[in-house]
């Protein structure tokens, strides 16, 4: 293990490099400034390229265009830059390009609260864009798993050939502390597939119902066409109903059928508790702070944190519901995540701490509101 002392941001960066990241584009937004600073300074070193493009659409569009060759790119951005960013990461679900893509959190809508917290961008990471595809956020909430989620989702990106978040809140992204670090050897990387066969036999999105198209980097004498129109196995556009039937559903069963690799979460305490609180990223350590006091009051109280928001744990949610008459849900916006939580419950008791105004949801607000049950 390697110590550091950094921040969530910078950590990132680091992280990328270190699992083979080669390229980032993108624009200066706060509160990810740094990610892209930390690249600009770290890619030269390390073989790869960095470009500050004129705006958030075409910072993704080259991150997008230098996956298409066969590197693994990234793009940062806030709420906004997500905004701007949504065609051209609609282009990636349809078209299959994998694309690391980073967004640390502030309060919105629109301009909102550049400099403040917020988690308030649950949703648009769950669809960032129009039509149907299922796609997949990581919410780390600590130093340690910004490395590792930033690890993870660039080995999802690979594996399953698709645009993954990255989701920080501003708290996660500018906390600066000391952390463990697993040592280069110790770190799984996944690549992505290629095929090696007669040039003449590829056929890129000629996939399995439930597997992701295999997109050979440009430029070695593979052909096959990339558009964002509904395509055919050699990536030409069609309108046939059954190809785009087979074609959406794919988008979904990629992810859905193989959920195992993909979804991780924490309980905190869970074992012999009355209340679940369920939390994620910075919140959580609220959280966890307001635990070990209200256990010293007597209130048995564990947290169920979700790691990966989506897909979402739909099957512990359920577990969850029905185990614990008391839930708690605390979230930065006005109940984004409880509404997936609602449904996966099948209930309409459970309680909210939900804050909006671009303030941290402190351990007091969180004990002052479990004394209530």
């Amino acid at each position: 293990m390697r110590e550091l002392i950094t921040t969530g941001n910078a950590l990132v960066a680091q992280a990328a490099i270190e699992c083979g990241c080669k390229f980032f584009g993108g624009y200066p937004i706060t509160p990810s400034s740094e990610i892209a600073h930390e690249m600009s300074r770290l890619l030269p070193k390390n073989g790869g390229h960095f470009i500050q493009m004129e705006d958030e659409i075409s910072g993704i569009s080259v991150a997008l265009g230098a996956s298409m060759s066969g590197t693994k790119a990234m793009t940062a951005s806030s709420g906004p830059g997500i905004s701007l960013k949504a065609e051209q990461i609609g282009l990636g679900f349809i078209a299959e390009i994998p694309l690391v893509v980073v967004d640390v959190m502030r309060g919105g809508p629109s301009t909102g609260l550049p400099t403040r917290v917020a988690q308030g961008d649950i949703m648009q990471t769950k669809n960032p864009t129009h039509g149907d595809f299922a796609s997949i956020t990581l919410a780390p909430s600590s130093l340690d798993e910004i490395y590792s989620q930033t690890i993870k989702a660039f080995n999802l990106a690979e594996r399953f050939m698709t645009p993954v978040f990255l989701l920080l809140d501003e708290t996660i992204g500018h906390m600066q502390g000391r952390t463990f670090i697993p040592d280069l050897k110790d770190i799984k990387i996944i690549k992505r597939i290629e095929f090696s066969g007669d040039p003449k036999e590829y056929y890129p999105y000629n996939a399995k119902e439930d597997e992701p198209a295999t997109l050979n980097p440009f430029f070695k004498g593979y052909h096959y066409h990339i558009t964002g129109l509904h395509h055919g196995i050699t990536g030409f556009p069609t309108e046939d109903g059954s190809i785009v039937d087979y074609n959406i559903k794919r988008l979904f069963n990629k992810i859905n059928a193989h959920k195992d690799e993909i979804i991780e979460y924490e309980e905190y305490m869970l074992d012999d508790a009355d209340i679940c609180i369920i939390a994620y990223g910075s919140v959580s350590l609220s959280v966890k702070v307001a635990i070990e006091e209200l256990r010293k009051q007597g209130k048995r109280v564990g947290l169920f944190k979700p790691i990966t928001l989506w897909p979402s744990p739909e099957e512990k949610l359920k577990e969850i519901g029905t185990k614990f008459k008391n839930v708690l849900v605390a979230e930065l916006n006005m109940g984004q995540y409880y509404g997936e939580i609602k449904k996966c419950m099948l209930r309409d008791d459970i309680q909210t701490l939900l804050k909006a105004n671009g303030r941290p949801i402190s351990p007091s607000e969180i004990i002052q509101k479990v004394m209530e049950f």
